[in-house]
């Protein structure tokens, strides 16, 4: 078995973190209290070939596999989780999604300005009433003709504010219940198309995030994704990549969580003595080290995998939700120890430790909660639907 990372690996690994402490890093703490979405950064993101990561460079994306995916996502969440999410989504959500299932036509025009940081995209599941219970959905797509007149409500869009394209699911056959699912490409120019509230969100917090509304907008029939009654099918295998993606953002959380607890514990004297010197403290890093580790692996592992099922067209699904669910959870673990470990420091926003915190909790919440994530391995493990 082969631990070592290619030499293309490395290279983006290495120019993730030097763009990452370079530009993020140093404004992170700024957004996050003005919740603004960071746009001078995320376009030089995209320059820089992380909006694409995976997408081919005929598309302009960096071409490279998931594993350089989950690199650049552990380095850039260690500066900012806010940035993070944003990169994922284009990635893992939107750009994967097309690429997936789009024709040709539909990857030159939806894919190329998104991976090479253009334009901002996002992916349109949840609703108010329904998460992931996707099979729920209310938005419904009715044919007419060339088009399909949509009505709908979606919630929780991350970049919905700032998206111009956004990959939609509808109901085209209500009573086909998840078989009567449609995955729809959205140009938010078009007449139709309207961004509600803004959601105040406790972390993640310049991600922009809000509520989108459809009414009677028209999407033209070669603007659909797959064969109509194919969204839900496409929604989850999406969601598969989508959660290697939130895996590498929460262990960059916890590394970043980890690493400024080190500093921490060998910098801070308390009764005559760095606090690193405590057992008390020595356990809690210990932890810290392991949960972090195995999240890790579990993560690239999840992300070598995905590129072997994909070869064989093959799902990734048990692999990615471990992954996803591990991660989140030592991702809060290690956030609140490091909380811990600063004792009041870790409270005050004069850190970044809070934040991380904060931003932690996502993890466990979007792309499928973690009590989510246990119900889909287990029914992948025993076949018990």
């Amino acid at each position: 078995m082969d631990f070592a990372f290619t030499e293309e690996q490395l290279m983006i690994q290495q120019a993730a973190r030097d763009f990452a402490q370079r530009e993020i890093a140093p404004v992170a703490a700024e957004f996050d209290i003005s919740g603004k979405f960071p746009e001078a950064t995320i376009r030089m993101a995209g320059e820089l070939g992380f909006m694409g990561v995976e997408v081919p460079e005929e598309y302009g994306g960096a071409g490279l596999d998931a594993i350089g995916f989950a690199l650049v996502m552990e380095e850039i969440a260690a500066a900012d989780a806010a940035h993070s999410t944003i990169i994922s989504v284009n990635n893992s959500l939107y750009c994967n999604g097309i690429l997936q299932y789009g024709t040709e036509e539909q990857k030159q025009k939806y894919v190329t300005p998104v991976a090479s940081g253009q334009v901002f995209a996002a992916y349109a599941l949840t609703e108010p009433q329904s998460g992931s219970d996707a099979a729920n959905m209310r938005a419904r797509a009715v044919r007419d003709g060339d088009h399909y007149v949509i009505n709908g409500k979606k919630s929780w869009i991350t970049s919905g504010p700032v998206a111009k394209y956004i990959m939609l699911f509808a109901m085209t056959d209500p009573a086909g219940g998840a078989k009567g699912v449609s995955a729809f490409m959205i140009d938010t120019a078009i007449e139709g198309f309207a961004c509600g509230k803004t959601e105040p969100k406790l972390g993640i917090r310049a991600s922009a995030t809000c509520e989108i509304e459809l009414t009677d907008y028209r999407c033209k029939v070669e603007d659909r994704i797959g064969a109509e009654g194919d969204g839900f099918k496409i929604a989850m295998s999406i969601l598969d990549a989508g959660r290697i993606g939130i895996a590498a953002q929460a262990v960059g959380i916890a590394r970043a969580a980890y690493e400024a607890s080190l500093e921490y514990a060998r910098e801070r004297h308390a009764f005559g003595a760095p606090i690193g010197s405590f057992q008390m403290i020595q356990a809690k890093i210990a932890d810290m080290k392991m949960r972090l580790e195995a999240a890790r692996l579990l993560t690239l592992k999840a992300a070598w995998n995905k590129d072997k099922a994909a070869a064989a067209g093959l799902r990734n699904t048990t692999e990615a939700s471990c992954a996803k669910l591990f991660a989140s959870e030592a991702a809060m673990f290690i956030t609140h120890a490091a909380v811990q470990i600063h004792g009041g420091m870790g409270y005050s926003k004069e850190m970044p430790i809070e934040r991380y915190f904060r931003d932690a909790k996502i993890t466990e919440i979007y792309e499928g909660t973690s009590e989510i994530q246990r119900m889909v391995i287990a029914r992948q493990e025993t076949g018990i639907r």
